[in-house]
């Protein structure tokens, strides 16, 4: 009979096979959290400021390497961290890795807040908007994605958008805290800095599932 490589001489194969299974358990939490950091992450819809496009409850993934290798293009949906988050103390080592580890697995925020809206304006651009008209660059611009149901027909601007900074909307305007109103009514500038990535699909429910951008 030919050697079992699986066990030690004398001992049972399904004994050698219990020794792997905290190896294999572990290297799957590792992917996981490799794959949420640097690869793709799903996040949940709580509002309705990107209707029509989002729904309150859908399930979205995000491409979080690909601004790696490409510029943020006006009309990207994008997710992206709180651009003014409150201080919060020092967590210290242990509660670093807390944290950490919270956000790699999913399990936890650590009090981090997180935003989906529509890049309008990017750096250097001139932002107007004239009874619901959007204008970039005093160019008007074409905006399909917006909510039919209830436009909004305020104005605003013009603005210019500093360096390094986004202007981002949602496509449900009337319902949007967005780049239009400062930190506390609204997001003001958002950072690039801050952007966690692109969405790039709707994965439930399953009937509209699909691309978004």
């Amino acid at each position: 009979m030919a050697d079992r490589p699986d066990a030690s001489p004398g001992e049972p194969a399904h004994k050698s096979g219990w020794r792997e299974i905290p190896l294999l358990l572990l290297s799957a939490f590792l992917i996981v959290i490799v794959v949420k950091t640097f690869v793709i992450q799903a996040f949940w819809i709580p509002s309705k400021s990107m209707v029509p496009t989002l729904q309150p409850g859908d399930r979205i993934l995000v491409c979080r390497f690909c601004y790696w290798f490409d510029d943020i293009s006006r009309d990207d949906v994008i997710v992206f961290s709180n651009p003014h988050p409150s201080p919060v103390p020092d967590p210290g080592i242990i509660g670093g890795f807390v944290h950490w580890l919270g956000q790699g697995t999913g399990l936890g925020s650590g009090g981090q807040t997180d935003y989906v809206k529509r890049v309008i304006g990017l750096p250097g651009d001139v932002i107007e908007i004239k009874t619901g008209k959007l204008y970039v660059n005093g160019q008007p611009i074409p905006e399909p994605y917006l909510n039919p149901v209830d436009p909004d027909t305020r104005s605003f601007g013009p603005v210019t958008v500093p360096p390094d900074d986004l202007f981002v909307m949602g496509d449900n305007r009337s319902h949007s805290g967005d780049s239009r109103f400062p930190p506390g009514l609204g997001l003001g500038w958002v950072p690039e800095r801050v952007v966690v990535g692109q969405v790039f699909v709707r994965i439930w429910p399953l009937s509209r599932a699909g691309g978004v951008g």
